[in-house]
């Protein structure tokens, strides 16, 4: 209890106060731009926090983290171009909830249900911390394929309704994932010889076009043929009668799912909500997923924020980072001299303590912030769209541009675009592409190296954990086919994204 005392002393003062707001702030504006991270957004300010004390700075960074994860969501619901990578579920549902003229009503379940998952993933941090980040620790190359299989299952309950669609969306973006260097080998593979991508094809440019690129043509090419269309109306901001009751359940289990799956170093908000997404359709016995079903948008969002303190477990209590932007943090800790792992909590019970509590008031912060700016950012829609979609199309180019400053990473964006452009014209969906390309080359990584350690053997799917998720997947599968029998024998099945002929 003292550890706690400590940190609220320190996490009340001034300083630490005005770095959440200021962090919050700044992390919104950065969200709300496509093409432009979280990881960036904190690697940027990471010099500012030299100057400061350990605690402010660290806030500083938190409220940037987790207003950029929030503010992802916007672009993404009125514009279909994801702010940040962990924002990409949400346009499976925000966007059509956009043109049925419910834009408010999803920035509104956005806003509440990241508040809610990042309230929950910090309460479970604050009580399971240690004991959950042991448990990630014990998962070996054999664990981590597991899981990538699980999550590549996603595909086959995203695509239900059009199966072999989203087959050749997901092995599309798993033959793009393998682009670059051999991650066990070390060679370069399907480069054609050119340098620029003997690193792999940025996952951040293929998704600023695949959505922000593609959409705006999509949309380019639809005015031309219905010139003078009204633009679908904003709607109500109102969560309506009975909200706690419609959403709470996918909120709920969505946040629990998402800090689960943040205290797996190299996952991240993106794979927390394409998973959390999934298993909330997967359960529901509602057909309007994939066509602006609110639960959508509220499993996603209440996901990516949860695993934001879940990705901060192994961070503070083994000194491992959970993902990009917690290996930064990690950073901001060290140069003021002190080290990750379970004798900073004896040694630095302000940072510690003071950080985890500045997780809630930086949720509590995100509230209020973004009911301030909510009513402003449908505006964004309100630009004629002669205007609206090639200044989507520049600011999705120079996001791509600012990963690297590398005109390479345009050209990728411009081609994922079209690429995009035209398989959303066949019909194809393209979140299976997106599971495809984050989790294809873990699952890879994974099968050799856990082939190398066992001399060839498969022993290792022996294990309890692989077996316990074995038996996941084969439970999917068969919910999965249910799901879809269900869905075809009513009027009510969907498939998860829209078609042009839906938009039309």
């Amino acid at each position: 209890m003292s550890g706690w005392l400590v940190g609220l002393d320190a996490v009340l003062s001034p300083d630490a106060i005005l770095m959440i707001v200021l962090g919050v702030g700044t992390g919104i504006v950065v969200g709300a731009l496509p093409g432009l991270t979280a990881t960036m957004a904190v690697a940027l300010l990471l010099p500012v926090t030299f100057t400061l004390d350990p605690l402010p700075g660290m806030m500083l960074l938190v409220g940037v983290y987790g207003g950029t994860l929030y503010a992802g969501s916007i672009p993404a619901i009125l514009l279909r171009a994801p702010g940040t990578p962990s924002a990409a579920a949400t346009v499976i549902d925000g966007y059509p909830m956009t043109r049925q003229g419910k834009a408010g009503q999803a920035l509104s379940i956005s806003l509440v249900a990241s508040v809610v998952g990042g309230l929950t993933g910090t309460v479970l941090l604050a009580l399971f911390a240690p004991q959950l980040a042991g448990v990630a620790l014990t998962f070996g190359p054999p664990e981590y394929f597991m899981v990538s299989v699980l999550a590549l299952a996603v595909i086959a309950s995203i695509s239900a309704g059009k199966l072999s669609k989203g087959l050749v969306s997901g092995f599309l973006g798993v033959a793009i994932g393998l682009v670059g260097m051999d991650p066990i080998e070390g060679f370069p593979r399907f480069t054609f010889g050119t340098t620029e991508l003997s690193a792999g094809i940025p996952f951040i440019a293929v998704l600023i076009g695949l959505f922000g690129v593609s959409e705006a043509l999509t949309q380019i090419a639809g005015n031309r043929r219905r010139r003078g269309a009204e633009r679908p109306p904003v709607g109500s901001f109102s969560l309506g009668r009975g909200w706690l009751r419609r959403l709470g359940p996918a909120t709920g289990g969505s946040s629990l799912m998402g800090f689960l799956i943040g205290l797996l170093p190299g996952t991240g908000g993106d794979v927390a909500s394409y998973f959390a997404y999934n298993e909330t359709r997967r359960w529901s016995r509602k057909g309007s997923f994939g066509k602006g079903e609110p639960a959508g948008v509220a499993s996603a969002e209440s996901a990516n924020s949860a695993s934001t303190s879940g990705s901060m477990a192994p961070t503070l209590v083994l000194g491992i980072p959970g993902d990009s932007v917690t290996a930064i943090l990690i950073g901001a800790i060290t140069v003021h001299g002190l080290q990750p792992g379970p004798q900073l909590f004896e040694g630095a019970p302000d940072l510690v303590y003071g950080t985890m509590i500045g997780l809630v008031l930086m949720n509590l912060a995100m509230l209020p912030i973004g009911l301030l700016g909510i009513r402003l950012w449908p505006r964004l829609t309100a630009a004629p769209t002669t205007v609206l979609w090639p200044t989507v199309v520049l600011l999705s180019l120079v996001g791509a541009f600012a990963l690297r400053l590398n005109l390479v990473d345009v050209a990728i964006a411009l081609a994922a675009g079209a690429l995009g452009f035209v398989l959303t014209r066949g019909g194809y969906p393209l979140a299976p592409m997106v599971i495809g390309l984050i989790l294809g080359p873990m699952a890879e990584s994974n099968l050799r190296l856990s082939l190398i350690i066992s001399g060839g053997s498969l022993d290792w799917l022996a294990r309890p954990i692989p077996i316990a998720v074995m038996a996941v997947i084969v439970a999917a599968i068969v919910l999965t086919k249910l799901s879809t029998r269900r869905a075809m024998a009513t009027p009510a099945g969907t498939a998860a994204e829209e078609t042009p002929k839906d938009r039309d």
